[in-house]
């Protein structure tokens, strides 16, 4: 079943993860592939199962999205009331005061994952409309602090951090692309772009169309001038063409 082959591939990313230590300026990390399993699973079994046309990859968990859910962009209110997914969720080992995991009753709002999920909604209506034909993961499913509790992206980790963090994240993404076999992969922001062209060079048979569509968080001011309006045009054009037609929203 590919629910299964999605499970133990995320499992096998988990425990890779887990095996990984890091040092200055990393304060802190949280995995929510281990305290937030069960939100993560209920999120492949309800979605997992199909060949997928699009695969869209984000960079790396937010602080009130997946860190809280174990959803990909995982915001509380789009994965209990657009998806239908409750779950629930422990907490980190060591967990920073001003980052506490709340699980599904964090009451903020992670702003990237409420735009993703509410610009899908607009194009698809349901989420079993949209997951038809697509599926959202995240190439890193690792957050990290400061002392501050600051984020820290990988792009900040020391060199010989990113290329250990890299070789298990390109394997879990490989095998995400064998196991849903998607025609067009669509990174949410250049970074996921980036990884996505590692990994379909993997593939030099089949015929995949990359591309990439604004990233929506609050820290780009053009997420805020043009969301969402530009992401849609961006990918409007990426599925015509992918010649997928029958994922162009109806107007």
């Amino acid at each position: 079943m590919q629910t299964e082959q999605l499970i133990a591939a995320a499992q096998e990313l988990s425990r890779a993860m887990q095996a990984l230590s890091f040092a200055a300026p990393v304060a802190f990390t949280y995995n929510p592939l281990d305290y937030a399993w069960a939100g993560h699973e209920a999120y492949i079994r309800r979605f997992g199962e199909g060949q997928k046309d699009v695969l869209y990859l984000g960079m790396n968990p937010g602080p009130f999205g997946m860190a809280q859910t174990g959803v990909p962009f995982g915001e509380v209110a789009a994965v209990t009331l657009w998806m239908g997914i409750s779950a629930a969720v422990g907490q980190p080992a060591r967990m920073h005061p001003k980052r506490p995991v709340q699980g599904f009753s964090c009451p903020r709002s992670e702003v990237s994952g409420r735009r993703l999920w509410g610009l899908f909604g607009e194009m698809y209506g349901e989420a079993d409309a949209f997951f038809a034909h697509a599926y959202v993961a995240n190439y890193c499913p690792l957050i990290w602090m400061s002392e501050s509790g600051s984020n820290i992206t990988p792009t900040q980790l020391p060199r010989e951090q990113v290329a250990q963090v890299d070789a298990a994240c390109q394997r879990h993404l490989v095998r995400l692309i064998e196991v849903l076999r998607p025609s067009c992969l669509v990174g949410v922001g250049g970074y996921a772009l980036k990884q996505l062209e590692v990994a379909a060079a993997q593939f030099p048979d089949r015929r995949l169309t990359l591309g990439a569509m604004l990233h929506p968080s609050p820290a780009s001011p053009v997420a805020n001038k043009c969301w969402p309006q530009k992401p849609r045009q961006q990918l409007c054009e990426l599925f015509e063409q992918a010649g997928l037609p029958h994922l162009l929203p109806h107007h």
